[in-house]
């Protein structure tokens, strides 16, 4: 696998992008895009299972049961479109009927994603505009142009593309990603959970159910590892287009190609994965949570996430506190199995618990594990093999006044 400098979503063959400004969000931010493949496209994604979906989720999750094929992904950030009833839907269809109009494709052709404020109707004058404009701007080259459309409360875009050999033909994967609060998806197929967006492309030749199965077990090495705050969103979406333009031959589940391109596949998916937590609201540290030595990979999981979104640790690590207590006492409340007596934990390679008790390491060394920008804590609960890691950030002041503001 290589990764393609510069790559994004129209970096596979094929596929073309834009991103414009509706006027959805003020001073004139872009904040409307449109990806659109050549050639009909199989498709695969993950969308959230939240109780109150919204709008475009529910429209997508129907056109997953009835389209076998797609031509295009139209994305409105600024605005969720949830919890705008009817109305709601009615706006989603005219997005999907507009993109097709203007791109010459059919109307069931097309995906729609918003992702923005709660409980705000669509402005559907501003929105007609932007469409036009964006199938106007469609380019081979318009795909960084997209990835800064989608974001919200983003502070940077987030793309990708790698390509791998797969039987001596280059295949290339794509993707772009938007999301820094509200981020803890748990996405588990088309029907369920999957605010992050993600839009992967890729121009291999592979059947609908193959890249389904490779996005899903993708999830648990990318989305599935994220948290910024433990919030997840009514519009969390992931999307995976596949327009065969590559022109090798059919992927063929079990072989060595499959295998191949399941890497490259979760590899870029994880990468982005990654952008959206470093860019986290307010975020100044990465921190990588990997729970060892637990009765089960599950509870591992469940370890591992409590850690994630304990507030009182991840405002220690914005402080630069090694507080590990608080560490223990979160792995003891998460309500799985642990040996009191044999608790390891280390903050890199520098041991900070043996056996349920402090290490006896210097407070200074400790200080300064902690205070690096990227830093990983290690802690095996010493009853078993299951092991699961994540990836978080800290809480910050600047997480507050963003999310205090956000409405307004």
């Amino acid at each position: 696998m290589q990764l393609v400098e510069t790559g994004t979503v129209t970096s596979p063959q094929g596929f073309k992008a834009a991103g414009v400004a509706a006027g959805i969000k003020p001073r004139g931010r872009p904040d409307l895009a449109i990806i659109l493949s050549d050639a009909p496209a199989v498709f695969a994604g993950a969308f959230t299972d939240h109780a109150l979906p919204a709008a475009a989720v529910r429209y997508d999750r129907e056109l997953f049961g009835r389209a076998e094929t797609v031509r295009a992904i139209v994305v409105n950030s600024g605005n969720a479109n949830s919890c705008t009833g009817a109305q709601g839907m009615t706006d989603t269809l005219e997005m999907a009927a507009h993109t097709a109009e203007q791109t010459g494709i059919a109307s069931d052709a097309v995906i729609v994603s918003s992702t923005g404020v709660i409980g705000v109707p669509l402005p559907m004058d501003r929105i007609r505009g932007g469409i036009t404009a964006a199938a106007a701007a469609l380019a081979a080259d318009g795909g960084s142009d997209a990835a800064v459309a989608i974001m919200t409360t983003d502070t940077v875009p987030k793309s990708l593309a790698a390509t791998v050999d797969i039987d001596g033909v280059p295949v290339t994967i794509g993707g772009i990603a938007k999301g820094a609060g509200m981020i803890a998806p748990k996405l588990i197929g088309p029907m369920r959970h999957a605010t992050m967006l993600a839009y992967m492309t890729t121009d291999a030749a592979i059947a609908a159910d193959l890249l389904q199965s490779t996005l899903e077990a993708s999830l648990d090495e990318s989305f599935n590892r994220i948290t910024v705050d433990g919030d997840r969103s009514t519009n969390d979406t992931f999307i995976a287009l596949a327009n065969g333009m590559a022109a090798n031959q059919p992927i063929q589940a079990g072989s060595a190609a499959a295998s191949a391109f399941q890497h490259a596949f979760n590899a870029v998916a994880a990468e982005l994965a990654r952008m959206i937590v470093r860019d986290g609201e307010g975020a100044t540290r990465f921190v990588q949570v990997r729970v060892a030595g637990a009765a089960s990979r599950g509870e591992a999981k469940r370890g591992a996430h409590a850690i994630a979104n304990s507030m009182l640790c991840k405002t220690a690590w914005f402080g630069g506190d090694p507080n590990w207590g608080r560490i223990l006492d979160t792995v003891g409340y998460a309500g799985i199995a642990v040996d009191p007596d044999g608790i390891d934990m280390d903050f890199d390679d520098v041991a900070v618990v043996r056996g349920g008790v402090a290490a006896g390491t210097p407070q200074g060394v400790l200080d300064t594990a902690v205070s690096a920008a990227e830093f990983r804590i290690d802690i095996d609960l010493g009853v078993g093999r299951g092991a699961y890691t994540v990836w978080t950030c800290d809480l910050s002041c600047d997480y507050v006044n963003i999310n205090a503001e956000h409405h307004t």
